[in-house]
């Protein structure tokens, strides 16, 4: 039998969170010894296939965690499209892991310009004015929570 630590949180219903089964509910022993299975998950597993897309000023985006109390953040997976539009965030910063790339891809940075490559990585904090160039799929971590009323388009 395996023994969890408690994590405090409860798994919410979502299509795309798997639930935990009898062999991933968590098991705790109390003071006394005795196993006790609630319901309670020590983590979150999530199906990007199962999330729906949302346009962005980069592409489409799927986006995960947004609704787990317990992680500070939120996880994308985005399509970037050709049109991408430089745009910046007053509140949160981001962190892109290029997973593909076009040969041509590229980042531009407060009007700076870069190449990028799968399996690089830049942080973009906050107020920093950025959009993607060429097609790629980028996971991107964004901190604290993403909130769609801090994309601020450039004028």
């Amino acid at each position: 039998m395996v023994k969890w630590p408690n994590s405090g949180r409860l798994v919410r219903n979502a299509p795309h969170i798997l639930q935990p089964n009898s062999t991933h509910r968590k098991t705790m022993s109390n003071e006394n010894g005795d196993s006790e299975t609630g319901s309670m998950a020590p983590f979150e597993f999530v199906d990007f296939s199962k999330i729906e897309s949302v346009a962005c000023p980069c592409g489409q985006a799927k986006r995960a965690f947004a609704d787990t109390v317990d992680f500070p953040g939120t996880v994308h997976v985005t399509e970037i499209s050709a049109e991408a539009r430089s745009h910046y965030h007053k509140q949160h910063s981001e962190v892109y892991y290029f997973l593909e790339c076009d040969a041509d891809a590229k980042m531009e940075l407060n009007g700076e310009i870069m190449n990028v490559k799968p399996g690089q990585c830049i942080y973009i904090r906050s107020n920093t004015m950025h959009r993607a160039i060429g097609q790629m799929k980028v996971l991107i971590i964004s901190m604290p929570k993403f909130d769609p009323l801090d994309e601020h388009l450039e004028a």
